[in-house]
């Protein structure tokens, strides 16, 4: 009998009541739920400085780098700012490459205080794909945040439904065998060097 899956979910919001990790939380519980082992990388919980090429192990970069290498599936939750994804979790997939992402199958989440933040997905695609990652097609998406919690859980079903999905699909997928390579990830230069 195989080891079950293990699934990381990567919290790019610092804030104390974060949605996006609450939501993030649901995710991962979900992936229990079906069978797979988590972890929660709180970014709030390492240190690790505005990325600088010159200096790759600054602070808590191979604690990050471990707990994302021990994943057969990374779900990435951000909060939408200013049409895209969080500057912690920029700064956090700075520190990585293709040794922690590539053939890792990837769930994505973003949560916005107004619109769908449909380009904080799109930002976080194209990232992932250019690190050769696998991204799961389904994706969850929380517009207009402040309307879809209470007291640190989900009031909106609908919502709910799609992260738990989520969860269960970095399950389902977490050891799916691998595409070729995607032009995107054979320019990546800087994801190598």
């Amino acid at each position: 009998m195989s080891t079950p899956p293990h699934v990381a979910g990567v919290c790019g919001s610092l804030r104390d009541k974060s949605y996006t990790r609450i939501a993030l939380e649901h995710a991962l519980e979900a992936a229990d739920d079906h069978g797979a082992s988590t972890t929660l990388v709180d970014l709030r919980e390492y240190d690790l400085p505005v990325f600088d090429a010159d200096y790759r192990e600054a602070g808590d970069a191979e604690r990050l780098k471990q707990a994302i290498q021990r994943a057969d599936s990374v779900l990435l939750g951000s909060p939408m700012y200013h049409g895209s994804y969080s500057a912690p979790l920029k700064n956090a997939l700075d520190y990585c490459g293709f040794d922690e992402f590539e053939n890792t199958t990837v769930g994505l989440l973003a949560v916005a205080g107004g619109s769908f933040p449909t380009m904080s997905l799109e930002h976080l695609r194209s990232v992932c794909r250019a690190l050769n990652a696998w991204v799961l097609p389904h994706q969850a998406a929380i517009p207009t945040a402040s309307e879809k919690f209470e007291n640190g859980a989900f009031t909106d079903e609908k919502s709910a439904d799609r992260v738990e999905t989520l969860g269960q699909r970095a399950v389902e997928y977490a050891r799916i065998e691998p595409d070729p390579a995607c032009f995107e990830s054979e320019q990546n230069v800087g994801a190598d060097d």
